[in-house]
C-alpha cells in the first residue's frame, strides 16, 4: 500500500465500445499497489487515498485509460480496443507472433475448454480442440494418453516435443495442466523447424500462467467428482451352463471328439454365481484442488500455486495421487529483466500388474472369488470343474502389488538485456533444469491366481533411478519497424545435456510374520540380485530465424536449425534442418473489394526436420500398461561386449573368463528426415464473426529409423540392431472454423474442426515388401497395420450348401463343415481354407475426425459442450474374439433375442458352438471386424456466475458453481465398450485387445477469487 490512509470508496462499471461489460479489466491506483478487477459484470469497487487519486484501467486488446477521481463515487469506463495489441499473440519458439502474422501451421488451444476437463495429462486434455492432432485416452487411474500430430512419421516413436516455458521437456501425469496459460501446436516444417531435429513429431508449447499487475490476489478452484466405467452384459451361472452344456455336447454327441470325450462335461460347483465384473471394477472418486497466490506492480509479477489431484482407481488395486506446486516471477529495471519459472511434484500410483478386462473375459462365473483350499486363499482354474487358464484379477493384483513414485523438479531462470532500447535488439539467457528421483517397487505374495500355476516364492524387487536434464540457450533478437518494413530475428546457441541412471534390487523368501511380509530388500532371506545402467547424451544446436512482412500485406520466413546428436557416429552427428514459408494477404490488396471478407491470406512453406529418437525407452515399471517417458541415447552405433561370460576349456575343466559381442552394431546410423509442405488460407468473414482455416499437407519421412530383426544364428541375440530402412508419406486436409456472435444478451461461439489423413508406405527397406503383425499386414503402397483376415461369407444353412460351396475347378472347399458352421472365402481358389486365404478386409485409420466445441452465456449462466469424433475407421473387437469363440471356456457374453446360436436358432446369425474345435472361432477372420466410428460428447458443463452483491457479502470479488459430465454420451455402433481405446502398437492400430476404456465421470465444482 502507499502508505496514506484510504478515505475514499470508488465503484464503477467498466464496458466495451457496444456497451458490453468487460470482466477481469485491472483497477489500479497510480503510485500504488492498490487496486482491484472488475466483476463478471464488470464492476469494480475500490477505496483509493484522495480526490487527486488517478486510476489506471488496463486489460489485453484495449487501450489503457486514466482517469483522475476527483469528487466522483460512481465512475463509468468505455475501453476503446487497440488495434495495434488487440490480435492475438501466439507463442512460436524462441519468440512470439501475432497470429493474423503466422506462415506456418500453428494451432491454438482454447484453454479455457481445455480447463474444463478434468483430466491426469495435458493430451487427454486437448482431445478435439485443434485439427489434426489425434489423442487415445483410457480410464485407467493416472493412465498416459497418447498423442499423434498430423499422423505417424516412423515406427518407433511419434510422441511429439514439448516445450513449456522455453524447455524442451515432457508434460507426463505428474504436470499440472491447471497451471497452463496458453498451448500453441507447431504442426508443419516452417513453424516447428527452429527446434530442428526434435520437432518432427511435430511440438507442443506450454506456457504457464504468470502473475498480474496488481494487489494480492488469491483464486480456488476446485471440484470433486466420481467414475464409473461402461459394462459387459455377461450371462450368469445358470445361462453359462447351458450354454457351455451345448457346446460341450456338440464336441462329444455330434463331433465325437475323442480329447473332448475323455475331458467330459465339466462338473460345476453348486451356489457359486460369481459377477467377475462387479467384483473387479468400481466407483472411483476423483479430485482436483487449485490454489493460486498472484500480483505485482510496474516492476514485477509473482505467482504461487499449490495443486492436489487423485483418483481411488475405478478397478481393484489402481490408484493415482499428485502434489504440485509452482512459483513464477518476474522482474524489471531499466534495460534489464529477469525471472524464473520453477515447479514440483510428486506423484504416486497403484499400477495394475495386469490386464483386469482381460481376467475378466476369461474367468466363469463358476469359479468363487476366494477359495481357501488353494495357495493363497484365492479360487481360479480347475481341470474338472471349470476348466480356464484365466487370471483371478482380485487375488494377482492382492498377490502382487506394484507401485511407481516420483518427485520431479522443472525449472528455468532467464535473463534479458535490451543491447538497444526499446527491446530492438535483445539478449537472453535461458538456462533450464529438470531432475526427476524416481523409485518403482514390487511385492509378490505367496499364492496362486491361475490354474496349473507353479509355486513362486515370496519376493521384493526395488528400483531407483534418476532422470537429469539441464539446458543452456544464448539467443540474440532483433524486432524492428522501417516504415512499411517489418524485420524480427533471432539467433542462438543451444546445449542440452540428459541422463538417466538406475539401480536395482531383489530378493525372494520374504520374512512373514502373522500374515505380515516385510517388504524391504534386507527382509529378504534367498537368492540376492542387483543390477544398474546408465544412459546419456547430449544435443548442441545453433539457430536462427528471420521473419520479414511488407506493409502487413507480404511475408517471409526463413528458419535453419543445425543439430549435432551423441547417438550417431561423428561422421552422421550433424544434421540440417532448414525451412521457408511465404504468405500474402490479398485482402489489403486496393482490388480486393468484398465488405463481407474482413480478410484473407493465403501462405505456403516447404521445409524439413529430423528425428533421432533411437536408444533405451524407459517408463513406468512393472505395469501392464506401461507408458514411454524418456528416449535416452543407447550408443546403438557402437559394438558392446558382455564381458561376464565364463567358459569351462580343457581336460582339467578350468574355468576361463572371456567377453563376447552380444549385439550387432549399425556404425552407419544417421539422421531421419522429414520433409514436409503445407499450402494453407486464413479467412474472416462477416466482421470477423466468422474464422475459417484450411491447411492441405504432404510429409514424407525418409530413412526410418526402425528396429531390424536378424536370426539369432548370426549369433546377435542382445536385441535388434537400428537401421535408417523405410520411408512414409503422410497427407491430409484440415479445416478449423470458429463462430462468435451476440443475440439479445446471448453470447455464443461455435468451433468445429476436421481433418483428414492417409499415411502411405514407401518402403520398407532391404527388399522387404510387407511386414505381418498378426491380425495386420503393412505392405508397400498401403497405409500401416491394414487387417489381413480371411474373410467369411455367412453359415451354412444346410448340408447342401456345404457341398455346394466349390472353387472354380469343382472341389468342395470345407468338406467337413455342418450346417451352423462358418463358411469362408476361398480367396486363392486352391479348394482349401488356409492363410493363403487371407486378405486385406479393412482399415484401422479413419476417413476423417470432428471436434466440436460450443459455448454458451446468458446473464450468469454458462453452458458448454466438447464433441470429439472418429468415423470410417474399422475396428477388431477383441473381447468378442475371446468370449464369442466357444472352443475354450471363457464368460459369455448374454445372447440378445434373435442372435442365439444356430443350435438354438437356425435363422441367426450365430454360428453353432462348438467345444474344442476352431472352425467357428478363429481369431484371424473379418468376423470380430466392427465399425469403429464414433461422436462422443466429451465434455458438458453448466456453471453459474454468483450475483455481485452476494459475493461481496463473503467478502468474493467472483465466485462461480458448476456441474460437468465427462463421456456421457457416445453415439456409435461398435459392440465393445469403448471405440476410443489405446493400440497396443502401431501396427495394430484397430486392435481393441480388450484395452482399458474410458470412464464416465460426474463432477461439481467451485471457483472464486478475492
Amino acid at each position: 500500500m502507499s502508505g496514506t490512509a484510504l478515505v475514499l470508496r470508488v465503484t464503477g462499471t467498466v464496458k466495451d465500445e457496444s456497451a458490453m461489460a468487460l470482466p477481469g479489466v485491472n483497477v489500479l491506483e497510480k503510485g500504488t499497489l492498490n487496486g482491484t478487477t472488475t466483476d463478471g459484470n464488470g464492476d469494480f469497487s475500490l477505496e483509493v487515498a484522495s480526490e487527486n487519486s488517478v486510476l489506471v484501467f488496463s486489460f489485453i486488446g484495449y487501450k489503457s485509460q486514466e482517469i483522475t477521481v476527483g469528487n466522483q463515487t460512481a465512475i463509468p469506463v468505455s475501453l476503446v480496443q487497440d488495434v495495434t495489441t488487440m490480435e492475438e499473440v501466439v507463442v512460436i519458439g524462441y519468440g512470439e507472433q501475432e497470429k493474423k502474422d503466422l506462415t506456418g501451421a500453428v494451432s491454438v488451444i482454447d484453454s479455457k475448454s481445455m480447463s474444463k476437463m478434468q483430466s491426469a495429462t495435458v493430451a487427454e486434455a486437448i482431445q478435439g480442440l485443434a485439427a489434426g492432432v489425434s489423442v487415445r485416452n483410457s480410464g485407467r487411474a493416472g493412465s498416459e494418453s497418447t498423442i499423434e500430430i498430423r499422423g505417424l512419421g516412423n515406427f518407433s516413436n511419434n510422441q511429439p516435443l514439448y516445450v513449456i516455458d522455453g524447455v524442451p521437456t515432457i508434460a507426463t501425469r505428474d504436470f499440472n495442466s491447471s497451471d497452463i496459460e496458453s498451448i500453441q501446436i507447431l504442426k508443419d516444417a516452417s513453424a516447428a523447424a527452429i527446434y530442428g531435429s526434435r520437432a518432427a513429431n511435430g511440438v507442443i508449447i506450454i506456457t504457464t500462467k504468470k502473475g498480474k499487475a496488481g494487489p494480492l490476489k488469491v483464486d480456488f478452484a476446485g471440484r470433486f467428482g466420481v467414475q464409473q466405467l461402461p459394462k459387459y452384459d455377461f450371462m450368469d451361472a445358470a445361462d453359462f451352463k447351458k450354454y457351455n452344456e451345448m457346446a460341450y455336447r456338440e464336441a462329444i454327441d455330434v463331433e465325437k471328439f475323442p480329447w473332448v470325450i475323455s475331458q467330459g462335461y465339466q462338473q460345476y460347483p453348486q451356489g457359486v454365481d460369481t459377477d467377475w465384473q462387479k467384483e473387479t471394477f468400481r466407483t472411483a472418486q476423483t479430485q482436483d484442488y487449485n490454489l493460486t497466490f498472484s500480483g505485482g506492480n510496474e516492476f514485477g509479477t509473482y505467482l504461487v500455486s499449490g495443486n492436489y489431484f487423485g483418483n481411488t482407481g475405478t478397478s481393484f488395486g489402481s490408484s493415482f495421487d499428485r502434489y504440485s506446486f509452482r512459483v513464477n516471477t518476474d522482474g524489471k529495471r531499466g534495460r534489464f529483466k529477469i525471472g524464473e519459472n520453477l515447479s514440483i511434484a510428486h506423484g504416486e500410483s497403484e499400477d495394475l500388474i495386469t490386464n483386469p478386462y482381460w481376467d475378466m473375459l476369461r474367468m466363469l462365473p463358476t469359479i468363487p472369488v476366494y477359495d481357501p483350499t488353494h495357495p493363497g486363499g484365492f479360487g481360479y482354474g480347475d481341470e474338472a470343474r471349470a476348466r480356464t487358464f484365466g487370471v483371478n484379477p482380485i487375488a494377482r493384483e492382492s498377490l502382487e502389488e506394484t507401485t511407481n513414485a516420483n518427485i520431479r523438479f522443472r525449472g528455468n531462470a532467464y535473463l534479458e538485456f535490451d543491447i538497444i532500447k526499446h527491446s530492438v535488439l535483445k539478449y537472453r539467457l535461458n538456462v533450464g533444469l529438470e531432475s526427476s528421483n524416481e523409485h518403482y517397487k514390487y511385492v509378490r505374495k505367496v499364492g496362486n491366481f491361475t490354474l496349473n500355476q507353479p509355486y513362486d516364492p515370496s519376493q521384493v524387487n526395488e528400483n531407483r533411478g534418476q532422470y537429469m536434464s539441464s539446458l543452456v540457450e544464448n539467443t540474440l533478437h532483433f524486432d524492428k519497424e522501417f516504415g512499411k518494413h517489418k524485420v524480427n530475428a533471432v539467433a542462438g546457441t543451444t546445449f542440452q545435456r540428459q541422463q538417466y541412471e538406475q539401480i536395482w534390487g531383489t530378493k525372494r523368501n520374504l520374512i512373514e510374520v502373522g500374515g505380515k511380509y516385510y517388504d524391504v530388500l534386507d527382509a529378504g532371506t534367498t537368492d540376492p540380485e542387483s543390477g544398474g545402467f546408465i544412459n546419456k547424451d547430449v544435443l548442441i544446436s545453433y539457430l536462427g530465424r528471420v521473419n520479414y512482412s511488407y506493409d502487413d500485406k507480404y511475408y517471409l520466413t526463413g528458419t535453419v536449425r543445425r543439430d549435432g546428436s551423441s547417438r550417431f557416429a561423428k561422421n552422421n552427428r550433424w544434421g540440417n534442418f532448414p525451412s521457408v514459408s511465404a504468405a500474402w494477404r490479398i485482402s489489403k490488396e486496393n482490388f480486393f473489394q468484398v465488405p463481407w471478407i474482413n480478410d484473407l491470406k493465403i501462405r505456403a512453406n516447404y521445409g524439413t526436420l529430423g528425428n533421432s529418437s533411437i536408444g533405451r525407452w524407459i517408463g513406468y515399471g512393472g505395469s501392464f500398461y506401461g507408458s514411454s517417458i524418456y528416449n535416452l541415447g543407447n550408443w546403438d552405433y557402437q559394438s558392446l561386449l558382455n564381458s561376464t561370460i565364463i567358459a569351462t576349456l580343457g581336460r582339467d575343466q578350468h574355468l576361463v573368463n572371456g567377453a563376447s559381442q552380444v549385439k550387432l552394431a549399425n556404425a552407419d546410423l544417421r539422421w531421419e528426415t522429414k520433409e514436409q509442405m503445407n499450402i494453407g488460407t486464413d479467412v474472416k468473414f462477416l466482421d470477423s464473426r466468422l474464422n475459417l482455416t484450411l491447411e492441405y499437407f504432404v510429409s514424407t519421412t525418409r530413412d526410418v529409423l526402425t528396429e531390424m530383426p536378424i536370426l539369432l544364428s548370426t549369433g546377435n541375440d542382445g536385441g535388434n540392431p537400428w537401421v535408417n530402412a523405410a520411408s512414409i508419406r503422410n497427407k491430409g486436409v484440415e479445416i478449423s472454423t470458429t463462430w462468435k456472435d451476440e443475440y439479445h444478451g446471448l453470447r455464443y461461439s461455435i468451433t468445429a474442426n476436421v481433418s483428414t489423413l492417409r499415411n502411405e508406405v514407401l518402403d520398407l527397406g532391404y527388399g522387404k515388401n510387407d511386414v505381418i503383425t498378426g491380425i495386420t499386414r503393412t505392405q508397400i503402397g498401403q497405409p500401416i497395420g491394414m487387417f489381413y483376415l480371411r474373410k467369411t461369407d455367412g453359415i451354412f444353412r444346410s448340408e447342401e450348401e456345404v457341398l455346394a460351396h466349390t472353387n472354380s475347378k469343382g472341389v468342395v472347399i470345407q468338406p467337413n463343415a455342418k450346417p451352423g458352421d462358418i463358411r469362408y472365402v476361398d480367396f486363392d481358389d486352391d479348394g482349401q481354407i488356409n492363410d493363403g486365404d487371407r486378405q486385406i478386409t479393412g482399415n484401422p485409420w479413419p476417413t476423417f475426425d470432428l471436434g466440436l466445441v460450443v459455448n454458451l452465456e446468458y446473464r450468469n449462466f454458462d453452458l458448454s459442450t466438447i464433441w470429439y469424433g472418429a468415423f470410417g475407421q474399422t475396428v477388431y473387437n477383441g473381447s468378442r474374439s475371446t468370449v464369442e469363440r466357444f472352443d475354450d471356456n471363457s464368460n459369455y457374453f448374454a445372447f440378445k433375442k434373435g442372435s442365439e446360436p444356430y443350435q438354438e436358432n437356425p435363422n441367426s446369425g450365430f454360428p453353432r458352438i462348438l467345444y474344442g474345435d476352431d472352425r467357428n472361432a478363429r481369431g484371424d477372420t473379418d468376423r470380430w471386424l466392427e465399425s469403429g466410428s464414433y461422436f462422443r460428447m466429451r465434455n458438458i458443463t453448466l456453471g453459474y456466475n454468483i450475483p455481485k452483491d452476494f459475493a461481496q457479502r463473503i467478502h468474493l470479488n467472483n465466485a462461480r458453481v458448476y456441474v460437468t459430465g465427462q463421456n456421457l454420451v457416445t453415439f456409435s455402433g461398435y459392440s465393445g465398450l469403448d471405440p476410443d481405446f489405446t493400440a497396443p502398437d502401431i501396427w495394430r492400430r484397430g486392435h481393441d485387445e480388450v484395452r482399458y476404456p474410458n470412464a464416465r465421470t460426474y463432477l461439481v465444482g467451485l471457483q472464486f477469487n478475492f
